[in-house]
């Protein structure tokens, strides 16, 4: 079987071993075209296994169209990545799979453009993966018909394993994200002052460029993984307040996952993928409130630090439920959609 030219930016620490595990089912090349880091992670190492390229998103058609390559795989990073691998797969026959993270329309003048040819490549796509059932459900009203579910996974294990760190006596939330907006910070500090939970007995803890001086918040600037294993091990709750706006609804949320395997509550708003997706469910592993409204997430953070038994119920929970997302069961969808398409593709060649 020839590879499957899988075209992204980057792969960040957190999907690199998602992309080994892929590589290990069927070969693959990875063509990465760098830029931004699309939500704030930056590249880490490339995965073992994997033939890995850096390209000029200007060679991208040229590298579909070149017969090297059994499939072709594109999200939506990239101002040429996108609409030069289709116009090239359309014009050579390349199987066209298209890896898919929006569950609402961005308004900025840029998307707004894109959108005649967004809905050309959801009815016509060959495939489509998606981040879970809230991208499955958007892109099926936009006309897509083979549609596979490849479920946003962290590493488990890392996640998971033992350390010195013990859970705080004290109630201690938990916020991770950049200083944007979109990320709801300020939405979280508004809330934590509006629940007005005593210093002593609770502590928020941010984890960011944030500068902020409110009794009982404290930032971190930067953690690594491990730190910020110990850190989720230390606390109760997981806040993950996103809101949208005009160029950004937030596709998952992977710190949900990160701290599920750590037994954290989750409250989550429902801008945020991993709920809209299916992963936290509100009563079961988490609390999901409005999306910009701190009198919400106010009530929410002081139900769970005056009940310690249900907040600990539902990390118990989270950590059930998040067992099932793994890397092996995103790369399994992007191998079923491409036996789907190269199948497709065999019996054409064939006349059937």
């Amino acid at each position: 079987m020839k590879p499957v030219l899988f075209v992204t930016g980057h792969v960040p620490a957190s999907r690199r071993g998602a992309f080994e595990a892929l590589g290990e089912r069927l070969p693959l090349t990875l063509a990465l075209f760098g830029g931004p880091h699309q939500h704030g992670a930056p590249p880490g190492p490339p995965p073992a296994g994997v033939d890995v390229r850096g390209v000029d998103q200007r060679e991208i058609g040229r590298l579909v169209a070149s017969g090297e390559y059994a499939a072709v795989i594109v999200g939506t990073g990239g101002r040429l990545a996108l609409p030069l691998a289709w116009r090239a797969a359309q014009r050579s026959g390349v199987p066209f799979i298209f890896w898919a993270a929006l569950w609402h329309t961005p308004t900025t003048p840029a998307h707004l453009a894109a959108l005649a040819l967004m809905r050309r490549i959801y009815r016509r796509a060959d495939a489509v993966v998606t981040y879970g059932p809230h991208v499955s459900a958007y892109v099926a009203a936009r006309g897509a018909t083979r549609i596979f579910d490849a479920p946003q996974a962290v590493d488990n294990e890392f996640w998971t394993a033992p350390t010195a760190q013990s859970r705080d006596e004290r109630f201690v939330a938990v916020f991770v994200g950049r200083a944007d907006p979109a990320k709801g910070v300020e939405v979280v500090i508004e809330a934590w002052r509006r629940a007005e939970l005593g210093v002593a007995e609770a502590e928020l803890v941010l984890v960011g460029p944030h500068a902020v001086e409110l009794p009982g918040v404290s930032v971190i600037t930067s953690l690594d993984a491990p730190g910020l294993r110990n850190l989720y091990a230390r606390a109760r709750v997981l806040v993950i307040a996103s809101v949208r706006t005009h160029r950004f609804v937030e596709p998952w949320g992977l710190v949900v996952n990160e701290a599920m395997n750590r037994e954290c509550a989750v409250i989550a708003s429902d801008a945020v993928g991993a709920a809209a997706g299916g992963l936290v469910r509100d009563g079961r592993n988490g609390l999901i409130v409005p999306a910009g409204e701190p009198g919400a997430l106010a009530q929410a953070l002081r139900r769970l630090s005056e009940d310690r038994a249900f907040c600990a119920e539902l990390g118990a929970h989270g950590r059930e439920d998040v067992a099932s997302y793994t890397y092996s069961a995103w790369a399994q969808a992007f191998v079923d959609a491409v036996e789907l398409v190269s199948g497709a593709a065999k019996a054409g060649s064939v006349g059937l």
